[in-house]
């Protein structure tokens, strides 16, 4: 790893199998806390225009498509069909896509931790990606099995992230043109945070109002 920063330039998100019939079992996270995670993360690779790139498993699977809401947000961005590859980087498409982004940072994401997500970071490890781990938009059957798997990432190499923090540093500054994006992300998936600020900009508004007075 090195310190150089994330950037939309230099980052391709990867989202690995947030598919319904996974998200039945899933009891590391809150579901809906999780599947928000998830959009807010797709929509900060599209609206920030970084790399994106999407795998699922083929649709005649167990685990079905994609997360309704998470399709709805990525539209007609294509989805990497795997035929049964845990490491996403032994399928040929899937390796090709990542390397077309012409990206060397990776963000991963997806379902289950200790399976795909797991595989899929350890082999872009071994293909000298630079790999971050985006631990609240991935999951797993248990605390335990997220837990162990995020720490087995760290070791070999990889950095944990959470999906608002990738969003900040992509921002860096809140004067940016992009700033409308930041904004949005925080209404639409950190709502505590985004009432935060609007209560803070009320009592601003009424204390001006009083002085003015």
């Amino acid at each position: 790893m090195t310190l150089e920063p994330l950037t939309p330039l230099n980052t391709t998100i990867v989202l690995v199998d947030h598919a319904v019939g996974f998200a039945n079992v899933l009891r590391s996270h809150d579901t809906a806390q999780h599947v928000s995670n998830v959009v807010g993360l797709a929509k900060t690779a599209l609206w920030y225009e970084s790399g994106l790139v999407v795998t699922n498993g083929l649709p005649d699977k167990p685990s079905g498509p994609l997360y309704t809401q998470l399709q709805e947000v990525l539209g007609d961005h294509p989805v990497i069909e795997r035929a049964g590859n845990f490491n996403g980087f032994l399928d040929e498409g899937f390796a090709r896509a990542v390397r077309d982004t012409g990206r060397r940072k990776l963000a991963i994401a997806g379902v289950s931790t200790e399976g795909c997500v797991l595989q899929t970071v350890l082999g872009a490890l071994r293909e000298d990606y630079e790999v971050y781990v985006v631990v609240d938009a991935s999951a797993s059957v248990t605390v335990e099995t997220h837990a162990v798997a995020v720490q087995r990432m760290v070791q070999a190499g990889a950095v944990p992230v959470t999906w608002f923090s990738l969003a900040g540093e992509f921002q860096v500054d809140h004067r940016r043109p992009t700033a409308p994006h930041f904004q949005r992300l925080m209404r639409e998936h950190v709502p505590t945070m985004a009432i935060g600020v609007q209560s803070y900009l009320s009592a601003l508004t009424q204390t001006q109002a009083h002085q003015a007075a």
